[in-house]
């Protein structure tokens, strides 16, 4: 099957909502969907919203009748998807097999490659609804793309095809790229609800009406800035605050067993600590404050004689 510069058969293994909407996105560039394999009936129902008209087919139908097939299935089913359609000779030569996992570069591919196919790696750093707003969402996306240096250049394509910005990502970096989209994205949500809990819990009618004007303000400083822009009592080297407010989540966590939300404080506190005291925003002295504020053993401040100075790579 021969790579063609124009437009592609496209199959899509796994409906979910990662799955829909590039698979709406890549046909929304002139390519065909021939197929899509949705099991649930939440994964069918998404299927018909965002590709109307394409049929739902077995996986092995669509890897016959695809020229680009795009694997949007959980990290831990990838690899035994992949070596179990090469086990029954499905994978074709000159086929393009893109998986959607952040985790996985091409390595996982092997076996396609084994078999004549064309492996890449092609991971949307975005959280999805499975609603069609997603496709606007990827105007302001981009994807970390890992393929053989030959075919780089069709991995980015079709990144760009779909209205995303493709960023390369060697293979052996491939989880620690994954590592910082998750710590950053999924802790954020977690530290959101834990702050709405305990406004909440003191009375506050609208805990997200407090918080969206702060949070959106932080993240906006914080990456047009870095850590420049730190502010707060950890940043200060505000020791008494920091220890009031170690305090009185270790009593809430009593009253209430939420100890996820003190632990989630202390941890963050220190690391913030950390990283100020090495930028040279907080002093040696000050660090040390903070640290025992937060009940935390700590032998001294890193680097805290020759902190490190920001670049303008970090600060942007």
């Amino acid at each position: 099957m021969a790579i063609k510069p124009g437009r592609l058969g496209v199959g899509i293994i796994g409906a979910g909502k990662v799955g829909a909407v590039l698979g709406a996105a890549l046909r929304a560039a002139g390519h065909a969907v021939v197929g899509v394999a949705a099991v649930s009936e939440a994964s069918r129902d998404r299927a018909e919203l965002l590709l109307p008209g394409v049929p739902v087919l077995e996986i092995p139908d669509i890897v016959e009748r695809s020229e680009l097939v795009l694997l949007a299935v959980p990290d831990d089913a990838l690899p035994g998807l992949v070596s179990g359609l090469a086990a029954t000779g499905a994978w074709q030569v000159g086929q393009l097999v893109a998986h959607t996992s952040g985790r996985y570069g091409t390595g996982v591919l092997a076996p396609v490659k084994a078999a004549g196919g064309i492996p890449l790696a092609l991971h949307p750093a975005m959280t999805f609804t499975g609603m069609s707003l997603d496709l606007t969402r990827l105007l302001d996306c981009t994807f970390g793309v890992t393929a053989d240096a030959p075919m780089l250049p069709i991995a980015q394509a079709l990144v760009v095809e779909m209205g995303a910005e493709p960023v390369v990502i060697a293979e052996a970096d491939r989880v620690l790229y994954h590592a910082a989209l998750a710590h950053s994205a999924n802790h954020l949500v977690t530290l959101v609800a834990q702050a709405a809990q305990i406004l909440g819990e003191i009375g506050v009618e609208a805990p997200n009406q407090v918080l969206g004007p702060l949070l959106r303000a932080a993240l906006e400083n914080a990456l047009a800035s870095g850590e420049q822009a730190l502010t707060g009592p950890v940043a200060r080297g505000d020791s008494g605050t920091v220890a009031a407010h170690t305090q009185a989540l270790r009593e809430h966590a009593l009253d209430t067993s939420a100890t996820d939300i003190v632990d989630a404080y202390l941890a963050l506190s220190s690391a913030t600590a950390v990283r100020a005291v090495r930028r040279g925003l907080l002093s040696a002295e000050a660090y040390l404050g903070v640290q025992a504020a937060l009940g935390m053993d700590d032998g001294g401040a890193p680097d805290a004689q020759h902190p490190q100075e920001p670049t303008t790579e970090e600060s942007d």
